[in-house]
């Protein structure tokens, strides 16, 4: 019986074939590969459109026919991934999971990414199913292999795994909840030490009903996802295994749209993971993969895998994705709800999560002795970059004032000036950024995002739609007092039309700092619907529409607008990120888009940007000074987890490769330590 989703509604990309004849396709592929060359064309065209238990039928009758063995025939034909996609998909799934695995653990080293992703993935039914095939290609156990090819934790964590026993029982105790909720946060975070046991146990063992509960109680009591604490109690291939086994508890064609994205996103691709993932779902939860893909990546799958492949390989793909959700530029009502859910999440992390910079006060501070460190660092010839790094990075902002104070008490000397004098290049631009306040150095940003020949909208944008009220009106006020002009006016002179407005009005810091109103949420959900053209305008009055979704865009609390963002999601089965980017351009979308962002997650949101100013050829520095040092005391620790969960790197391991000198030194100890 095929895998049905819910309700038992058949969510693979591949069916059986209409009107299947095993024999009539044995011969036609004997016919594609005989003679000189073969017609891939008509193997991928008939593989792909027949269902596995079709193949499989297929095997069977042509070794019958010919005494041949189909399997051996597809490997002399064809090569490289086409090779290994097509032999993919004529083995029983089974049979499939467990030469991948037999690859992953033979050799010399060990991939661990496959292991961890077929074991955090499988249901017990499979895994069952798994050991029985592996048991029969290769005449041993899995167990035993696994045992002598890992170790320590996550050895033990594979074995649990392995075993298939993960409760399956739909009713849920809700003291159970409680008490599994309470175990593992005293296993790891209220604990000396970690408890590796208590986690191995319960997300081993667990249903996955079950687990979803404790997931969301763990939240309440501590404060925390699941998924922070993982990462800072565990380590290793084990802490990698768990965030896995989270992942596919949460959702797991989330994980896997996951999956694909990094195996396709940056330069090369990787191809054992693409072609891993399209074989073992594609009958499976294809699908609802290929729906939340296009909600987290705001592109089909379908598209991403077009960019990144070519040839029969990319034809194959292709076949097995089984359609482009971008052609008709709509939701599914599926992915709408994985939309919904994100704003569900994103009201309780909000609310939870807290807030932690990486560069806090020193104790035991002394501005005297650090004024006399730096002025002996920068006396004389050269100057003692070191010493300069040693201090600034590792005071908080209040400290870095009362320095400047001290040198200028000291020394009668302007601290700033002599900085200025005695450092160049970037690492005098993350200095001398450092020692102003936040809302001096947001005012000399706008303004150099204002002066000369154009204007720089992303910053701008980057600025005004992620700073709150307080942080605004001290930016008014250091704007005015440096440059003897309001912001205001710089904005208006600037820029035009409704991109001016919208920069305006965020400039202003009157965003209502209130709880969320449901029934005006409604009402504001209708506005954003009639001006995003998916619901019928109820006026005529095109201006008056248009104004009031901006007011409502940039002076509604925060907490009100993520109600008004589920509301819409309900009312028009889409996500209003993706209807912004879908139906608005320009300048005007990109601010909207950075409001939004910033309401549904504004770590994640700076975590994108300092990934995008490092990839690729070249760096821009710019925007990666401006965001670590404006949010070192705010929220740089979130930043960093929020980065790797979007990127499986750490933002100190992509600073360390992207720049270099005392520039880099300078960026790591504002980064605060590896992850």
């Amino acid at each position: 019986m095929a895998p049905t989703g819910k309700a038992g509604v058949y969510r693979g990309s591949v069916k059986d074939f209409p009107n299947f004849n095993a024999q009539q396709d044995a011969e036609a592929l004997y016919n594609a590969m005989k003679g000189f060359g073969s017609d891939k064309e008509a193997i991928l065209d008939l593989i792909t459109s027949r269902s596995n238990r079709q193949r499989v039928e297929i095997c069977q009758a042509y070794k019958s026919l010919y005494g041949k063995d189909l399997i051996a025939d597809l490997k002399y034909e064809l090569t490289g991934k086409f090779e290994r996609l097509i032999v993919g998909l004529m083995r029983p799934p089974a049979y499939h999971d467990a030469k991948e695995i037999k690859d992953a653990i033979q050799g010399v080293g060990t991939d661990e990414k496959c292991l961890i992703e077929i074991m955090a993935s499988r249901t017990n039914q499979q895994m069952h199913a798994l050991l029985a095939a592996y048991r029969d290609a290769y005449e041993r156990e899995l167990e035993g292999d696994i045992l002598g090819d890992t170790s320590g934790h996550f050895k033990k964590m594979l074995v649990v795994l392995l075993q298939g026993t993960r409760e399956e029982d739909d009713v849920v105790s809700e003291d159970l909840v409680e008490q599994d909720a309470k175990d593992l946060l005293d296993a790891g975070e209220a604990k000396w030490g970690t408890d590796e046991a208590q986690f191995i146990y319960i997300l081993g063992h667990r249903s996955k009903q079950h687990l979803q509960l404790v997931f969301d109680e763990y939240l309440k009591i501590s404060g925390k996802p699941i998924e922070y604490s993982i990462r800072a109690e565990l380590s290793g291939d084990f802490e990698k295994l768990m965030l896995a086994v989270v992942k596919c508890i949460r959702s797991t064609s989330e994980y896997f749209a996951e999956r694909l994205y990094k195996a396709m996103q940056g330069l090369g691709t990787k191809d054992n993971t693409l072609i891993r993932i399209m074989v073992s779902r594609s009958e499976i939860d294809m699908l609802d993969i290929r729906e939340v893909f296009r909600t987290k990546y705001e592109k089909s799958l379908y598209s991403m895998i077009k960019e990144d492949t070519s040839g029969e390989y990319k034809k194959a793909l292709l076949k097995l994705c089984g359609g482009d959700d971008d052609a008709a530029g709509e939701f599914f009502p599926e992915a709408a709800q994985v939309a919904y859910r994100m704003w569900e999440l994103s009201a309780v992390a909000v609310a939870k999560v807290e807030l932690k910079g990486t560069v806090r006060p020193t104790a035991d501070f002394n501005a005297d002795g650090d004024a006399q460190v730096l002025r002996k660092a920068m006396k004389g010839l050269g100057t003692d970059e070191d010493a300069i790094i040693g201090v600034i990075p590792y005071r908080s902002n209040k400290q870095r004032q009362q320095i400047i104070q001290a040198y200028k008490s000291h020394y009668g000397r302007d601290l700033l000036a002599d900085l200025k004098s005695e450092l160049s290049g970037s690492l005098a631009k993350v200095i001398l950024a450092l020692m102003m306040t936040p809302a001096q150095y947001d005012a000399k940003q706008l303004k150099k995002a204002m002066e000369g020949a154009g204007t720089d909208e992303s910053i701008l944008i980057e600025i005004l739609a992620t700073r709150n009220n307080r942080e605004i009106q001290a930016i008014n006020e250091a704007y005015a007092a440096v440059y003897n002009k309001s912001l205001e006016d710089a904005l208006s002179s600037d820029t035009s039309g409704h991109f001016k407005r919208i920069l305006v009005s965020l400039a202003l810091g009157n965003r209502d700092e209130g709880a969320e109103d449901l029934t005006q949420a409604h009402e504001d959900a209708k506005v954003v619907a009639e001006n995003l053209k998916l619901a019928d305008v109820s006026s005529g009055d095109t201006d008056s529409l248009e104004t009031r979704f901006l007011s409502i865009l940039c002076t509604r609390s925060y907490p009100h607008l993520r109600k008004v963002f589920q509301e819409f999601v309900k009312m028009t089965n889409h996500d209003v990120e993706h209807a912004i980017r879908k139906r608005m351009s320009g300048d005007v979308r990109d601010a909207f888009v950075a409001i939004v962002r910033s309401i549904k997650n504004r770590p994640a949101f700076f975590a994108d940007k300092l990934y995008k100013s490092m990839k690729g050829l070249g760096t821009d520095d710019r925007t990666l000074i401006r965001i670590m040092v404006s949010r070192s005391e705010i929220d740089l620790l979130n930043i960093r987890q929020e980065f790797i969960d979007l990127h499986e790197k750490s933002l100190h391991k992509m600073i360390e490769k992207d720049t270099s000198g005392d520039y880099r030194k300078a960026l790591l100890a504002i980064c605060g330590g590896q992850d």
